[in-house]
């Protein structure tokens, strides 16, 4: 409590420090208000933050959220959602327990100290009021007692002269008795007015006025203590979510612990590995031997045993080669023909000639100088990142590598198992609802859902059907797959000069007599290969297109690789004009195609044709 004697003076220095902690308040509340506007936008920043890095579904950065690195990534970026989500909490609690409240306080206050103000200005022209009368009391007091002194001096000099009358003396002395009666009367009311004032005065000093100030006082205290305790709910808000703001950073600490790196790779060699064997042993050939060399054929590619059935030339079916390595380009290092084509025959007819025109001589250039160049050749690296290309395809995925093929029919037949599931869900549901039809026909007609369960049904049939024919693609290629311990082996084919027809079994892989490359595979072949175009992914290589057609003007008997045999009169179709080196390229049908000398044909371009 203020004493008396320090304060009954300075009332307005109270109002103007009452003022000035109510404007303390009004700061605190709006520093708490900036406080709350700064949590809300960290925590939508923070929120947006981890949205944008978030994976969008059914895109190709969800698939990439399997490894245990980007797992650990998503769950920081979840427990990032919760973190900013404490600070709303923070942002909410503020507002409601600390702006909100003292907000409503100031108001209250700012009425409590208006109205302790008005009572304490209000007493104050009170005890003025009554001071104002005890003076007009006093002052009348004086005057008649100074009347009355006059008057008395008066009658006692008219009773002391001899020469006034008696009625003059008399009159005299009523007079002095009226202004001394007057001055009694003053005197009276003065020293009521005085006992009046005095009391009023005690009770405003003593009694109103230290009421006012105790009540401005405690005012003021509670406004101190109010946000001394606001203060204390700043620091508790945030204490409350320390606890939870704990818990997201040891999620985060924990999924960061669950990094596998071991487990990241091997994923990584499941997802890329394609099932090729690597290559085998390249075997000697002896050069001391009279006889012709040639391709092996299982060189760079699948290896294959000796004594099995060959496939035709110019089969759709391609064998695989070792991943980077173009067809064209390795069979292109290691052979390639330099030998004119023949001249036609000069008789009419070819036939006089016993053994034909001889097919084109490949003359050979030492391996290590081939295999030389071909160890310097650049290999197609940007082509190994198709192997995670998306794109349309075919739906047996024959266009993926043997491994990857197997678990993309895999995937496709758990999806379509899963489907399958679902709609005979759908039609048990259906039963079930058309059996309580059939109990109660007042809840619906039986024949209603018939429709829905025919739909189903064939629906299901449908879904069978794909499960069987991608089982069967599935079985097809697990077991075409090589076994794992198996090494394969390149066995390097020898054309003998004194059997030509040892061309046909061993050839098979071929190369046209101007270095371009055909490959070839038969459905008899024992050793299966993985049926996958794994060459369109490195190679990007397509049949052909027909340019013309050409007439055979004599027969040509083609017994050498790359060579096709015509009769004469033949009408076949071009699919490459001559170089320049006296070869045109032909096709019979999509199963054979080859060279012959372009001088036995006749040919006619056409331009506008794209396709046989």
């Amino acid at each position: 409590f203020f004493f008396f004697d320090s304060l009954q003076d300075q009332f307005d220095n109270l109002e103007k420090h009452t003022q000035w902690g109510i404007d303390v308040l009004e700061k605190y509340i709006k520093f708490v208000k900036e406080r709350t506007e700064i949590e809300l936008s960290y925590a939508k920043q923070l929120r947006n933050l981890s949205k944008k890095y978030q994976p969008k579904k059914n895109s190709k950065e969800e698939e990439e959220y399997r490894y245990t690195s980007t797992r650990a990534f998503l769950a920081t970026l979840n427990e990032m959602n919760d973190y900013a989500g404490q600070h709303e909490v923070i942002s909410e609690n503020m507002t409601s327990l600390i702006t909100g409240e003292l907000t409503r306080y100031v108001q209250e206050l700012k009425q409590e100290r208006k109205s302790h103000f008005h009572d304490g200005r209000k007493a104050q022209q009170h005890i003025e009021t009554c001071w104002k009368q005890l003076e007009a009391s006093k002052r009348r007091f004086e005057r008649d007692c100074k009347e009355a002194d006059r008057a008395q001096q008066y009658f006692e000099k008219m009773d002391a002269d001899i020469n006034v009358t008696k009625a003059d003396v008399e009159k005299a002395r009523q007079q002095a008795q009226l202004r001394h009666q007057m001055a009694e009367d003053s005197k009276a009311e003065y020293s009521s007015t005085l006992q009046k004032f005095n009391s009023e005065q005690h009770e405003h000093y003593f009694t109103h006025i230290p009421n006012i100030f105790q009540k401005i006082q405690e005012m003021e205290e509670r406004r101190i203590m109010r946000i001394g305790e606001s203060m204390k709910t700043f620091a508790e808000v945030d204490r409350q979510v320390i606890p939870i703001i704990g818990k997201c950073l040891d999620e985060i600490t924990k999924a960061a612990e669950l990094v596998d790196h071991k487990n990241d790779s091997q994923m990584v060699i499941e997802a890329f590995k394609s099932g090729f064997e690597p290559p085998g042993d390249i075997d000697f050939e002896d050069f001391t031997q009279p006889m012709k060399r040639t391709v092996s054929e299982s060189s760079l590619s699948n290896s294959r045993g000796d004594g099995k059935s060959e496939p035709k030339f110019g089969s759709k079916s391609k064998g695989k080669l070792w991943p980077f390595i173009k067809k064209n380009k390795l069979m292109s290092l290691l052979t390639s023909p330099h030998q004119p084509p023949p001249p036609p025959p000069a008789s009419a007819s070819p036939s006089a000639v016993p053994n034909g025109p001889q097919s084109p001589k490949q003359q050979k250039e030492p391996l290590s100088h081939r295999f030389n160049e071909f160890m310097t050749s650049k290999p197609k690296i940007h082509c190994f990142r198709s192997l995670k290309r998306g794109g349309a395809g075919p739906e047996d995925f024959s266009n993926l590598p043997p491994e990857q093929r197997r678990k993309k029919l895999q995937q496709k037949v758990d999806e379509l198992n899963r489907d399958i599931q679902k709609e005979m869900d759908q039609r048990d549901a259906l039963t079930k609802m058309k059996d309580v039809y059939i109990k109660n026909p007042q809840m619906g007609d039986a024949a209603s859902v018939d429709h829905r369960l025919a739909e189903l049904g064939q629906n299901i049939e449908k879904l069978r059907l794909e499960v069987q024919k991608f089982e069967g693609w599935l079985a097809e290629v697990e077991g075409r797959l090589p076994a794992r311990t198996e090494q394969p082996r390149r066995q390097s084919g020898i054309y003998e000069a004194q059997n030509p027809s040892g061309v046909n079994s061993c050839a098979q892989d071929r190369e046209s007599p101007d270095g371009s490359y055909t490959e070839e595979q038969s459905q008899e072949t024992e050793m299966k290969v993985p049926a996958t175009d794994f060459d369109d992914e490195f190679d990007d290589e397509e049949p052909l297109p027909t340019i013309g057609t050409c007439k055979a003007l004599y027969t040509f008997e083609g017994q050498n690789e790359g060579t096709i045999s015509v009769a004469e009169g033949e009408m076949l179709y071009v699919i490459e004009e001559d170089k320049g080196d006296g070869w045109t390229r032909i096709r019979r049908n999509e199963d054979e195609e080859g060279y012959v000398p372009t001088s036995y044909v006749e040919v006619y371009l056409d331009k506008n044709a794209k396709g046989a």
